[in-house]
C-alpha cells in the first residue's frame, strides 16, 4: 500500500482512501523534523558534557598551566617586593643618613599606576582577581625599582659631592702648631685691647711671629683680598662651598688674589698686625650658612684629641684679645 492511508466509514461500512492536503503534509513533515532536531541537540549536548574532545582537553591543560604560572609569578613578586623593601630601608636609614639627605616618602615609593580603568580589560577573565592582583603588584614593583635606581643615582652624586665637601670643610688650623706661640683669644666674650670694653669675639686669635705662613684651612675660591686701615686690616676671605667660608685677618702680606682656587694647606698670606691690632697675630673666623661659628670645632684634621684639649684650655685662660 505504500504511503496510501485508508479510513473506515461507519455510514457506508466501507474503507475509504484518505486524501491529505499539501499543507497538512508539510506541517506533519515540519513536526517530525523539529522533533528530530531536538533529539539530535539533546544527544550532542549530552555527549559534549559527558565526553571531552582532544582540543578541549588540550585547552583545559593549557589553562591550568597558565593559572599555575600566574600563582608562581605572584609568589616570586612577593619575594621581590620583600627584597626591595630591605633595600629601601638601607637606602633611607643608612646611605641617606650618611649624606644628611631626607628619605624618599613612602607615598612616592609605593605609588601605583593609573586607576581601576587601567585594568578593566582583565576583569572579564576567568580568575580575574589573581590576574588583577598580579598585574597591580608588578606595576608597583616596577615603579619601586625605578625609584630605587634613581635614588642610587642621587646617592652616588652625593658621594661624589661628599668627597668634595670633605676637601672643602675648614679642617686644619690656619697656622701650624709648631709655629704657634699661643692663642690669645678664642670664641666668646673678651675684653677689647683698645676699647677696653667687654665685646664678643667672633673667632680665634693665633699669636705667631710676623711673617709666619698662614694656610687655607680647606679647599675653596678666594672671594676677597682687602686692605683696611681698621678692623681686620689686610685680610682674605675664602668661599669653600657647601655653606662654609673662612676669614683671615691682620696679615702683613698676601699670597693670593681674588678668583684663585686654593687647596687645604696652601699658603695664602703671612702673619702681621694690620688694622685694629696690638701685636702680630692672625684673627681667624669660620662662617657656616652666613653665620659665625666657633672655629675650635674645625681642627679635626691636624690635632689629636689631647692637642685639641690643650688648645681649648690655652684659649679659655685668656680674657683679652689682640683685636
Amino acid at each position: 500500500m505504500g504511503n496510501t492511508k485508508y479510513r473506515f466509514n461507519p455510514e457506508s461500512l466501507k474503507y475509504e482512501k484518505v486524501e491529505r492536503s499539501f499543507s497538512a503534509r508539510l506541517k506533519r513533515f515540519s513536526g517530525f523534523t523539529f522533533i528530530a532536531f531536538m533529539i539530535a541537540a539533546g544527544i550532542s549536548s549530552l555527549f559534549l558534557t559527558s565526553f571531552e574532545t582532544p582540543d578541549m582537553i588540550a585547552l583545559r591543560e593549557e589553562n591550568n598551566q597558565l593559572l599555575s604560572q600566574y600563582r608562581q609569578l605572584s609568589h616570586k613578586l612577593e619575594k621581590l617586593e620583600n627584597v626591595l623593601d630591605e633595600i629601601q630601608v638601607r637606602d633611607d636609614n643608612i646611605y641617606r643618613v650618611v649624606f644628611n639627605s631626607d628619605p624618599i616618602p613612602e607615598s612616592v615609593r609605593k605609588a601605583g599606576f593609573g586607576g581601576t580603568d587601567a585594568y578593566a580589560n582583565l576583569s572579564s577573565l576567568e580568575n580575574s582577581e589573581l590576574a588583577l592582583n598580579t598585574t597591580r603588584k608588578l606595576d608597583v614593583i616596577s615603579r619601586q625599582a625605578y625609584i630605587q635606581a634613581k635614588s642610587y643615582e642621587d646617592v652616588l652624586d652625593m658621594a661624589m659631592n661628599k668627597e668634595k665637601e670633605l676637601a672643602a670643610i675648614p679642617a686644619i688650623m690656619p697656622i701650624y702648631n709648631k709655629d704657634l706661640t699661643y692663642i690669645s683669644s678664642s670664641w666668646g666674650y673678651r675684653i677689647h685691647p683698645i676699647y677696653n670694653v667687654r665685646k664678643f669675639h667672633y673667632g680665634m686669635d693665633f699669636v705667631a711671629s710676623r711673617g709666619t705662613n698662614i694656610y687655607a684651612s680647606g679647599a675653596g675660591v678666594i672671594t676677597a683680598v682687602r686692605t683696611h686701615r681698621t678692623g681686620h686690616g689686610k685680610h682674605v676671605v675664602i668661599d669653600h662651598g657647601f655653606g662654609y667660608e673662612t676669614l683671615y685677618g691682620h696679615m702683613s702680606a698676601f699670597n693670593a688674589k681674588v678668583g684663585d682656587t686654593v687647596s687645604r694647606g696652601q699658603v695664602i698670606g703671612y702673619v702681621g698686625s694690620t688694622g685694629t691690632s696690638t701685636a702680630p697675630h692672625l684673627h681667624y673666623e669660620v662662617h657656616k650658612d652666613g653665620k659665625n661659628v666657633d672655629p675650635k670645632y674645625y681642627y679635626f684634621k691636624d690635632l689629636t684629641p689631647q692637642q685639641f684639649e690643650e688648645l681649648v684650655a690655652m684659649s679659655e685662660h685668656v680674657n683679652t684679645s689682640f683685636d
